[in-house]
């Protein structure tokens, strides 16, 4: 069997009961988070949430890029959260190589130029996590009242560590 068949298997057990249709639309905890795409980082679970109590925004790294941006100002502005948390994680595959490797290798692999192609690799994951609040912070479309904090999750121990808020 497919993994598409098993999922659409499992999906049609979930429909069965699904209960959830009643949720609303804006997140219950007022909260929007952004965080690394990695499997082991459940960010549901880290944090506690239900379905329906946040915004959960996930890319490689937990980056904040343009698309997350425009991602917060909609979370805020017509959808009514009032947090946002950055959450990157410990041995996180984004430290282990660097932009001009990756663009290089797939320049050789598929015979076309990756340099316009930002990966956002970082070397210091404390530096990264207070990087992702400033982007925020300076966004002049994010209120300043909007607190942001940024926070580690060691995928060692699962706990969180708190690096910066703004």
């Amino acid at each position: 069997m497919s993994i598409i068949q098993e999922l659409l298997i499992s999906n049609a057990a979930y429909a069965a009961s699904f209960d959830r249709s009643q949720l609303a639309s804006p997140p219950a905890k007022r909260l929007a988070v952004v965080a690394c795409m990695d499997a082991r980082v459940t960010v549901e679970e880290i944090l506690g949430l239900r379905t329906g109590d946040a915004h959960i925004i996930r890319n490689a790294g937990g980056v904040v890029t343009d698309d997350v941006i425009r991602s917060l100002i909609i979370s805020y502005k017509l959808l009514g959260t009032r947090e946002f948390l950055i959450i990157n994680h410990t041995n996180c595959g984004m430290a282990t190589f660097t932009d001009e490797e990756l663009q290089q290798r797939m320049a050789k692999e598929h015979g076309v130029d990756a340099s316009q192609i930002h990966f956002h690799a970082f070397g210091d994951l404390r530096e990264n996590v207070e990087a992702q609040v400033q982007k925020i912070r300076q966004s002049p479309f994010i209120p300043q009242a909007i607190p942001v904090h940024g926070l580690i999750f060691r995928v060692e121990d699962g706990r969180l560590e708190h690096v910066v808020s703004a």
